[in-house]
Formats: structure tokens, C-alpha cells, sequence
């Protein structure tokens, strides 16, 4: 089923089309939600929470657009409200990392060095570096996603990536 034949079905009152959204969505959707909170736990839930938001806003959908990036307005909003509502939990591993590593790429040392460093960034880094590295989005279409100017990304990536780079050299690890 297509994305929007599952939206026009859940808009006639067919609730089950919406489970192909969440089949086609859910890995994705988690990944994301993992770099901007920083734990799967707290994924978990805001994720069932924009998917929840999503269906009740579906009759709001522009069927010009692709759904994901709509879905995915909602996810960041549930994602930084969940952020700011609950005290996180902690977590002592660093399996929330995990997600933004080419497995093999790294010895075991660099990628515990890799992912230390990258949570120690806000979530607002991880999330753009997420997106345009593990997602490979453009400038445009993270422009469109985060909803500001193109310029506003290239800036922000720029200087997320020096972070990176003077956090990973203070640590004798060559980041590129």
C-alpha cells in the first residue's frame, strides 16, 4: 500500500491503514528520536506519541507532501517537549550512539571515543549530524525538516563539525 492510499483509508475511518504507516516509519522514526533524546527509552515513548499525534492530524495531511517529512515535524516537537517535560534517564551504555556509526569503520577504541563524543553534544548537534549523515538529507531538504534557512544548516553544520573535530583531536583520534 502507498502512503497516501493508507492516508486517504485511515481519513474514511479505516484505522488499520495507519499500521502501514507505522511499519513503513517506526525503525526510522526511533533512530531519530534516539539522537535528538539520547535514549531508547525515551524514544520509544515520544515516538508512540507523534505516531498517536500524527493519526489525529492526518485530516490536516497535504497529500502534495511526502509523509515522512511531515511525521516528522511531529516527531521533533514530541521529542523536545518530551525532553523538556521529564527528567531523562540516564543511561550507563552507549547504545543510543550506536545509530550514527558505519558499523566496522572505527576500531572498537575510536567508536567508544566516536560515541562518547557525540553524546556529548545537544540534541539539536546529534540530531543534524544524524540527519544529514546517517540519513544523507541535503542542505534543502534539512532545511525543509528543521524548518529554517539553508543558511541556517550550513552554519550550524559547519560549526557542530568543528566541535566534533577539536573534541576527537583533544582525544589523539583522527575524525576524518
Amino acid at each position: 500500500m502507498e502512503d497516501l492510499a493508507a492516508i486517504r483509508k485511515c481519513r474514511e475511518g479505516d484505522t488499520d491503514a495507519f499500521h502501514h504507516l507505522v511499519r513503513r516509519y517506526q525503525g526510522q522514526a526511533i533512530a531519530h528520536a534516539i539522537s535528538i533524546l539520547g535514549n531508547r527509552e525515551d524514544a520509544l515513548d515520544a515516538v508512540q506519541e507523534a505516531f498517536l499525534n500524527a493519526f489525529q492530524a492526518l485530516k490536516r495531511f497535504d497529500g502534495s507532501r511526502r509523509f515522512y517529512p511531515w511525521f516528522y515535524v511531529i516527531l521533533r516537537n514530541c521529542c523536545y517537549k518530551y525532553a523538556a517535560g521529564r527528567k531523562r534517564r540516564e543511561t550507563d551504555d552507549l547504545e543510543s550512539a550506536e545509530i550514527l556509526l558505519q558499523p566496522g569503520s572505527l576500531s572498537p577504541e575510536e567508536s567508544i571515543s566516536l560515541e562518547r563524543t557525540l553524546m556529548e553534544l545537544s540534541s539539536e548537534e546529534r540530531e543534524l549530524i544524524t540527519l544529514r549523515h546517517l540519513d544523507g538529507l541535503s542542505y534543502e531538504e534539512l532545511a525543509e525538516r528543521l524548518e529554517v534557512p539553508r543558511g541556517t544548516v550550513m552554519s550550524r553544520l559547519y560549526n557542530v563539525r568543528n566541535k566534533l573535530r577539536k573534541r576527537m583531536a583533544q582525544l589523539n583520534f583522527n575524525a576524518d
